[in-house]
């Protein structure tokens, strides 16, 4: 089983001590977002990888030492976002980038660059943040952190629930081809020459006829690479590694344990909040000794073992 920590919520921003408990106590609970009276429980002996999602980890470091030696077999991976937006588009995170290249370098350094994935991710068009803006931001993006990852994952704005409610603010264009061919042709020639890997996740413009690589944020094959590493190999797990349902998407299937409606960072384009006040009331509900990231098991929670 692949963890992912998480597309929901910036756990390690928000709430990066809950998860050292759950790791101290061996185990995590979910809810079902659909059928929230239906409850997962994972135990982390059955945790191949964790692959950690954020926009800011620095609150993560503090528990660095106390989680390694917890985990020895279980190889930790980061997806760290990086956008060149102010605070128009992301109010929390926008002053801390700087900070953030730091933190990359940090991870790079304790885990090793082919742990490191940076995203530039979702791209957003509209009269500010015209496609030449995205250039000269990549441009200087990778100049910061090409030592310090081998991948890098761009994706375009989905206009999502919450995208659209914000949709005015943003004023959102759409990309048309001849966006797409510059996006595609003038990243690839900006990596071009390095080690790294670039390439779009889950998207139907792969922009593999502009230079793009062939990927996925978090392939068989990656997994596999990874856990040589530690003298294992996919094929001798007992848990049953599957493909992600999004047909333009070929990454394992990971689960996601984070929860909606509890990240503060409140960007204007995420998927996960819809409704900032709700986010911030359950936020309130958030309890570092819970099992939960968000609230307590009630009795009438039916709760089942989760191994794949």
């Amino acid at each position: 089983m692949i963890l992912f920590v998480s597309g929901r919520t910036d756990v390690l921003t928000y709430y990066p001590k809950w998860f050292l408990n759950r790791i101290k106590e061996g185990f995590i609970d979910t809810r079902n977002p659909y059928f929230p009276k239906q409850v997962s429980r994972i135990y982390f002996k059955n945790v191949d990888m964790i692959v950690f999602c954020s926009k800011n980890p620095h609150p993560f470091f503090q528990y660095l030492d106390e989680i390694d030696p917890l985990l020895p077999t279980t190889p930790l991976v980061f997806h760290i976002t990086i956008t060149p937006y102010n605070k128009d588009i992301e109010p929390v995170i926008a002053p801390l980038k700087r900070e953030i290249i730091e933190d990359v370098k940090y991870l790079s350094s304790r885990y090793g660059k082919n742990r490191i994935f940076i995203r530039y991710d979702p791209i957003i068009k509209n009269k500010h943040y015209t496609i030449s803006y995205h250039i000269k931001a990549f441009k200087k993006l990778f100049s910061l952190v090409k030592d310090y990852t081998s991948n890098i994952v761009i994706s375009f704005v989905d206009k999502y629930k919450n995208t659209l409610k914000n949709d005015k603010e943003m004023q959102i264009e759409d990309l048309t081809d001849e966006d797409y061919k510059t996006i595609g042709e003038s990243f690839s020639n900006i990596v071009k020459g390095s080690d790294v890997k670039i390439f779009t996740c889950g998207e139907k413009e792969n922009l593999m006829e502009y230079g793009f690589n062939k990927g996925s944020c978090v392939t068989k094959e990656y997994v596999e690479e990874i856990l040589k590493e530690y003298g294992e190999n996919i094929s001798t797990k007992k848990q049953t590694f599957r493909k992600h349902n999004n047909t333009y998407c070929d990454c394992i299937k990971m689960v996601d344990i984070g929860a909606y409606n509890c990240c503060l960072s409140f960007c204007k384009y995420c998927y996960a909040n819809y409704d900032e006040n709700k986010a911030k009331f359950n936020s309130t509900k958030h309890n570092d000794n819970s099992s939960l990231l968000i609230g307590e098991l009630e009795e009438d929670d039916i709760i089942k073992e989760r191994i794949n």
